[in-house]
């Protein structure tokens, strides 16, 4: 089967790596897949890549286009012609956007509305990242339940003495790592930041990373004490399974389906998002003081193995 993978091209790496990595465990699975980078940002930035996809599938056929995020299966649906068309959601296209308080921003719930409809009546499948999604699909929607994997080979355990040599970290602080844009408003990292401020140690450190290569990311998660994700919602966050592939300790807010990968893994924590209880929740996963087995929790959600469900899913749309 011909599959297009039709996505933002506007991250630092242009096609994000996560969507790339994705891509490549499908080709190595067995489809036949290329990419179309869509530019600009805003719904009418979108909307003017609509000639450009037409003209590019009146050159190139495929059997399936997969759209990645709300706004990019619109642009698919207005230019596709005979192709199937299945969109991926990633969390804010139908969980909405919020601002630095937490409350939801009313455009963000308009965009919602036109995805659910979209998905409703026009897309062949959808797919979604978590269960806590569910709650925003309009009933009679064709859709499947497919978070985003993670590559083992990309993503695993190094001694953590070495891991902080290779980035110059002082073996001796008590690194607490947040691996986002702090601008981002759905990360919240106020509280990450107040948390932190809470915990009387001079050793313990908030580390900020984000658009950088995985392999280096890698580095990172494995001279870590603890991964702290503090959003305000998520679909199905990649830094957890990525952590966990790294048996690096976590301290999160329950979002998304963080609470279903970290399972019962020991030195995982959820937290509310009461600074003090962030900051109770940093001091156990410190307590814990060791690494943890993660990486065993999560092998269902190894890359080869998501991206079978995925091929499944690509072969049932064909055949419906």
């Amino acid at each position: 089967m011909k599959v297009l993978f039709v996505c933002s091209g506007n991250s630092e790496f242009g096609i994000s790596p996560i969507i790339r990595t994705q891509g490549e465990s499908l080709r190595n699975n067995g489809a036949k897949l290329d990419y179309f980078a869509i530019k600009g940002k805003g719904l009418r930035s979108y909307l003017r890549n609509i000639p450009k996809l037409k003209r590019f599938l009146k050159l190139n056929k495929y059997d399936i286009i997969h759209a990645h995020y709300g706004f990019c299966g619109i642009v698919s649906q207005f230019a596709r012609d005979k192709e199937k068309l299945i969109v991926s959601f990633m969390g804010s296209d139908l969980l909405s956007s919020n601002n630095s308080d937490g409350t939801y921003i009313k455009l963000s719930r308009f965009y919602v509305g036109i995805n659910k409809y979209f998905a409703r009546l026009k897309f062949n499948h959808s797919i979604i990242k978590s269960k806590i999604m569910q709650s925003e699909i309009i009933k009679g929607t064709s859709y499947s339940v497919i978070p985003n994997g993670v590559d083992f080979k990309i993503f695993y355990p190094i001694d953590q003495y070495t891991s902080r040599r290779k980035l110059k970290i002082n073996k001796e602080e008590q690194i607490i790592l947040f691996v986002s844009d702090p601008k981002r408003k759905e990360k919240n990292f106020i509280l990450a930041k107040n948390a932190v401020s809470l915990i009387n140690s001079n050793r313990v450190k908030l580390k900020v990373v984000y658009n950088i290569p995985q392999y280096q990311l890698n580095w990172y998660y494995n001279s870590a004490n603890i991964l702290l994700l503090t959003s305000f919602y998520e679909g199905s966050p990649n830094v957890i399974k990525e952590a966990m592939a790294c048996n690096c300790p976590i301290v999160s807010t329950d979002v998304g389906d963080v609470k279903e990968v970290i399972g019962k893994t020991e030195g995982c924590y959820i937290t509310s998002f009461d600074p003090k209880d962030v900051a109770e929740k940093i001091k156990m996963a410190l307590d814990f003081g060791k690494r943890t087995n993660g990486r065993n929790h999560i092998k269902h959600l190894e890359i080869n193995n998501i991206a079978k469900k995925i091929i499944n899913v690509y072969e049932h749309v064909l055949n419906s």
